[in-house]
């Protein structure tokens, strides 16, 4: 693999049996076996190479410059100009590995629980970044705190409203005109579950009730409640209630 990175590049080994791996990212050369759960890091801007002495399995994910700026300013509270990824051959950071296998899992199932999912994980990876492979390892703050009970009406409220529409992060946390990270966090220090979930709850809670007091077909109410199929709210109904919608609407 060669590439400019003209974004943050991260490569997650997911190789079964170490491999001799040569890196050079931005001049520095690294030579080493790299197993399953390493970590390598290349900045923005930098030249990478990489090559495997045998076949690879990785997942590559890149960041915008842009995306990591923002987060910086509203999670870290700092400054743009003091935001610098720094490069890593081959690290290790449980947090980083577990948030982007979660990504490839939501990546393979087609994406089944949502753009405000997505939205949530790649915030929630930014902050590991900056913490854990930056120049701001040391400067990082903590969000504490709860929503208040009319910021969390206006909240709860819009996702009423919308459940039909693809709900994103960004809408809700500018409601109360708040950072993505900073939201999601008081959300869940709130009431206990992510955005997301919330999210999820309250569609398959709209579906009971549609499936109950109308003659709608399961197909109209999954559009209703937010879902793209009939096999779409069928997974997640079954995870919440253990039954599909056809028993639920019979029971």
């Amino acid at each position: 693999m060669y590439q400019n990175a003209t974004e943050h590049t991260l490569c997650l080994s997911l190789n079964p049996r170490p491999g001799r791996l040569l890196q050079t990212i931005a001049d520095r050369r690294h030579i080493s076996l790299f197993a399953k759960g390493d970590i390598s890091i290349a900045p923005a801007g930098a030249v990478l190479f990489s090559q495997w002495n045998q076949e690879d399995r990785y997942l590559r994910v890149q960041i915008a410059s842009e995306f990591l700026e923002r987060v910086a300013q509203s999670a870290i509270e700092i400054g743009s100009n003091r935001v610098e990824l720094l490069p890593e051959f081959r690290a290790r950071n449980p947090e980083v590995e577990q948030v982007m296998m979660m990504l490839l899992s939501e990546l393979r199932t087609g994406g089944t629980v949502g753009t405000l999912y997505v939205e949530s994980l790649t915030n929630v990876l930014a902050v590991h970044l900056l913490r854990n492979f930056s120049a701001l390892r040391s400067d990082s703050t903590s969000c504490e705190g709860k929503l208040s009970d009319y910021q969390l009406l206006q909240v709860t409220d819009y996702i009423r409203e919308h459940l039909a529409d693809d709900i994103q992060l960004a809408d809700l946390a500018e409601l109360l005109q708040l950072s993505q990270f900073h939201f999601s966090r008081l959300f869940k220090q709130s009431i206990g579950v992510a955005p997301y979930q919330y999210v999820l709850q309250q569609r398959v809670d709209r579906a009971k009730h549609l499936l109950k007091t109308t003659d709608l077909s399961i197909m109209d109410i999954a559009l209703r409640c937010g879902f793209s199929s009939h096999s779409h709210l069928g997974k997640w109904f079954r995870q919440y209630t253990g039954m599909t919608p056809k028993a639920f609407r019979i029971l």
